[in-house]
């Protein structure tokens, strides 16, 4: 028998179990004011976190900085003399993230910024080479940037995608725009993907996960 589902007072108390601090509140901020994607929320920005410590991650490379949050949870967990790779065309979102990371006492030498297209950038990055692969960009690119992160991922490597779920929409099949159709055939294609051990959580918009076998 399958369990009862979580409700929305439980959601939302898992939401607010870990809150941000002053270096993510500010980071938030600033995206908001460039008018970036909303950033991962806690509770995903947790989960990533643990995902990064969980594999002792010492290389990950992100799609999409936006201004710097997910970064700032993602170098948290990760090994202290990790390297994190995040890529964005907005060198005005790298800046905000720069800075971002700055505030949260993380030291230059333990990121690189990467301004340009994915499609682009992607390709001349490692086979095999990354612990970690986090997508947070412009959904209807979800299923190239996917494709991409489970090359340049080691095996037993995580991929973690945010934005899965699209507000209920993924789940309403009479939601039928872009982006929505595109995430709902990701989903279907990565639960199918026998390379990959995966689980959809209910946090924030929903965070896609992965093990690489």
């Amino acid at each position: 028998m399958a369990e009862a589902q979580l409700g929305t007072p439980s959601l939302t108390f898992v939401e607010n179990w870990i809150e941000d601090d002053e270096p993510l509140i500010e980071a938030r901020r600033t995206a908001a004011e460039l008018g970036s994607p909303v950033p991962i929320g806690p509770a995903g920005g947790a989960t990533l976190r643990v995902l990064a410590a969980a594999v002792g991650a010492k290389a990950i490379v992100e799609v999409g900085t936006g201004a710097g949050t997910s970064g700032i949870w993602l170098m948290r967990g990760m090994q202290p003399d990790g390297v994190f790779t995040t890529i964005d065309i907005e060198a005005e979102h790298q800046r905000a993230a720069k800075q971002a990371y700055a505030a949260a006492g993380i030291p230059a030498n333990r990121y690189r910024l990467i301004n340009g297209s994915a499609v682009d950038v992607l390709p001349r990055l490692t086979d095999g080479g990354y612990d970690l692969a986090f997508v947070d960009a412009d959904k209807t690119g979800y299923p190239y940037y996917v494709e991409q992160a489970v090359r340049l991922l080691r095996p037993g490597g995580v991929l973690a995608v945010d934005n899965t779920l699209r507000r209920d929409g993924v789940a309403d099949p009479s939601v039928r725009d872009e982006a929505t159709v595109v995430t709902r055939d990701l989903l279907k294609s990565v639960h199918d993907d026998e390379r990959l051990i995966p689980a959809l959580l209910p946090v924030g918009d929903g965070l896609l996960v992965a093990v690489k076998r």
